[in-house]
Order: C-alpha cells, then sequence, then structure tokens
C-alpha cells in the first residue's frame, strides 16, 4: 500500500490532542535523563522481573538500555532489537486498518457489526457499530476464561482459537451501545472479524500489507498459531514454587486482533511517528485516534481510550501510547501528540495477570518527568 503524505500541520497536531485549546502550545518536554532511566532499569534481575528494556527518543534527545538476563542460562542482557510480545499494542494496528478501510469509503465508522459481519450478533443486540468497536463502547462480551492464571495457562497455553470463538454471544450486551467504555478485547476481536468480512482477506494478511511492511517493521509479526517468537528475544518466565517456568512459547489465537502481534521497541517507534504524522491515515480518519467519547466507564470514571489509544497526563504531559501484556511481558509505548518525546519499554515481569510492575512505572516515570 502506498502511505499517504502526511497532510497535518502542528497547529492542527495541538488541537486534536486537546481539544477546546486550539491556540495553546504544548508545554516542552522535560530534558532527558539518562542517569533516571539507568536507575530505572538497575537491579535486574529481581522478585518482579528478569529482564527490560527501554527506548526513548525526540527532540530533547535519544536514549536505549537493557538490563537483566536474556533467560536463566543466558547472563546477558537484551539485545537492542529484541522481540516481545506487545500484547493489546495489537489494538493500535487494528485500529489503523479499520480506520484505512473507512478512508477508502470500503466502511463507515456508523455502519454496524449486523451490517459488515451479517448473522454475526443475535438478533435481540441493538446496532453495535464500527465506531462502537474501536472506542470500546460495544457492550460486547468475551469469553470468561482466566488465561492471565497460571493454572489456566500452563493447561491451555498451546489451543487454536477460531476468529470469533473469543466472542461470548450467549449472554445480553452488558450495556446499550455507546453509553460507557468498558475496556476489553472483545471489541477488537469483532473488529477484526468486520475487517475480514470487509476486505475478503485475513486480518494478518491486511496488517502486514496495510502497515507492516510499507512501514518496513522488520522485526513486528502476525504469529498467527506459531507458538514461538522468531528473532533474538529475552524470555518471560513465570515464577513458582518450583523455581521460574518458561511462558514464551504459546499460541496467540485467543488474543488474535486484539493482542497476539509480536514486535521490537525500534518498529513500534516507528510506527508511532508514521501514525501521528499522518503518513498512515489522513486527517480524519487519524482524529478519530485523539478523541476519547464522552461517556464514563461503568463505574463512573471518565473515558480515557479513543480509537487504538489510550490518553494519559504524567508530569503535565499529554501522552498518547497503550500498554500491553502477555504472561513474561509488561509493555508499553506512549508519544506526545507532536512526537517530541516518545518511549517504548519492555518488562519481563515473573507474575502473569498482575497490575502494571513498579519496575513500568519507574521507567514511565524517568521517561516522561
Amino acid at each position: 500500500m502506498r502511505l499517504l503524505p502526511a497532510v497535518l500541520s502542528t497547529v492542527a497536531l495541538a488541537v486534536a490532542a486537546v481539544p477546546g485549546t486550539a491556540h495553546a502550545a504544548p508545554p516542552p518536554v522535560p530534558p532527558l535523563r539518562p542517569a533516571a532511566l539507568r536507575a530505572a532499569l538497575a537491579g535486574l534481575p529481581d522478585t518482579e522481573a528478569s529482564a527490560a528494556l527501554v527506548q526513548v527518543r525526540g527532540a530533547a534527545g535519544s536514549w536505549s538500555g537493557a538490563s537483566g538476563r536474556v533467560s536463566v542460562r543466558d547472563p546477558r542482557p537484551p539485545v537492542p532489537g529484541s522481540r516481545f510480545r506487545i500484547g493489546s499494542m495489537t489494538k493500535v494496528f487494528t485500529a489503523t486498518v479499520v480506520l484505512q478501510l473507512a478512508a477508502e469509503g470500503r466502511l463507515s465508522l456508523d455502519g454496524t457489526v449486523q451490517q459488515y459481519v451479517p448473522g454475526l450478533l443475535p438478533a435481540s443486540y441493538a446496532p453495535v457499530t464500527v465506531r462502537n468497536l474501536l472506542t470500546f463502547t460495544s457492550g460486547l462480551n468475551g469469553v470468561d476464561v482466566p488465561h492471565k492464571t497460571p493454572r489456566w495457562f500452563f493447561a491451555h497455553r498451546y489451543d487454536h482459537w477460531a476468529p470469533g470463538s473469543q466472542l461470548d454471544l450467549t449472554e445480553p450486551l452488558a450495556f446499550a451501545p455507546g453509553t460507557f467504555q468498558r475496556y476489553g478485547n472483545a471489541d477488537y476481536i469483532a473488529a477484526g472479524l468486520v475487517v475480514e468480512h470487509v476486505t475478503g482477506h485475513t486480518w494478518a494478511d491486511e496488517v502486514t500489507r496495510r502497515v507492516i511492511r510499507p512501514l518496513r517493521l522488520s522485526g513486528t509479526s502476525v504469529p498467527g498459531d506459531d507458538i514461538r517468537i522468531p528473532g533474538p528475544h529475552a524470555h518471560g518466565y513465570e515464577a513458582t514454587d518450583r523455581g521460574r517456568r518458561d511462558v514464551s512459547l504459546a499460541n496467540p489465537t485467543l488474543q488474535w486482533s486484539a493482542a497476539s502481534i509480536i514486535s521490537t521497541a525500534g518498529d513500534l517507534d516507528r510506527l508511532m511517528v508514521a501514525l501521528f504524522s499522518g503518513r498512515l491515515l489522513p486527517a480524519a480518519q487519524l482524529a478519530e485516534m485523539f478523541t476519547v467519547p464522552e461517556v464514563t466507564m461503568p463505574d463512573g470514571a471518565p473515558a480515557a481510550y479513543s480509537a487504538g489509544l489510550n490518553r494519559l497526563e504524567i508530569g503535565g504531559l499529554v501522552i498518547w501510547g497503550k500498554s500491553g501484556d502477555r504472561p513474561g511481558y509488561n509493555n508499553g509505548m506512549g508519544a506526545t501528540r507532536d512526537l517530541s518525546r516518545r518511549v517504548v519499554y519492555s518488562v519481563n515481569t515473573l507474575t502473569m495477570g498482575g497490575d502494571q510492575p513498579d519496575r513500568a512505572r519507574r521507567i514511565i516515570t524517568a521517561a516522561l518527568t
């Protein structure tokens, strides 16, 4: 696919990032702090993580580092270009493909899943729009399996899941579409099905043709049923009573179009630059990625997700990005809207399914404040 020309000016970028502040310049990024970044990586492995890597880029300078062990048998830290399972950062790829299809007129964000994938949803369901899927406001439910618990993971790590089998369509919608935002994989599984039915090609082929290949993301792959992580990578482990058990090998089809891709820090930085600067999407569709719907979460907290991205405010900076995790891997990427500060990290956690590790919080603080 031919990349679209950059179409957004600096002013337009600022306006899209902070609605209602058309004339406000974004705050300057803080100076790069190499000592703080080194300290954030120090002391690995420990009881929380076996290894970590981080890459910072932008107008105030660049820095890369890694620490810990590649594996229990290899004491070296991860090398530049190390691959890792990016988990839910996959959603950025899927959202980009869907928005490209909208730009081409092949679907409408106000069109429905019922229209594009006839027969998928029960007749009792209210209309669910494509925009609902991208912004986690559909009310669709995923199959409730404890996939981030060791007992379930080790029993089912090699299972194959057919596209769509990850949805629980026996239950009613959790809420009326468009009334709440609830984060989860179900919306992006359905989005993958929309891509396949609209294009006649697999979701993996569309992601590869539209994003991975044009941007030359040489360390990025859509694994399908392949249980391996290709190329250099730090192994993921789970701490057990019998020691650390390797969790690197797994069939990622349960996560499919929501959380299955493998990538590198360099490739994810390249994706952010191309995406934010308008090389992958025209202005109208790109604006969807920087527009958080005016709804709340079911618990009353304000919505925080746009089409594929998460809006965060850290140390006075507005950051747009995405986190993701799989057993053995907790990762994130984010950037200011003008790309003046960008960070990608991966932490090899030792306990699956927990909260964001302290190591990740220390890396984010060092990189963005």
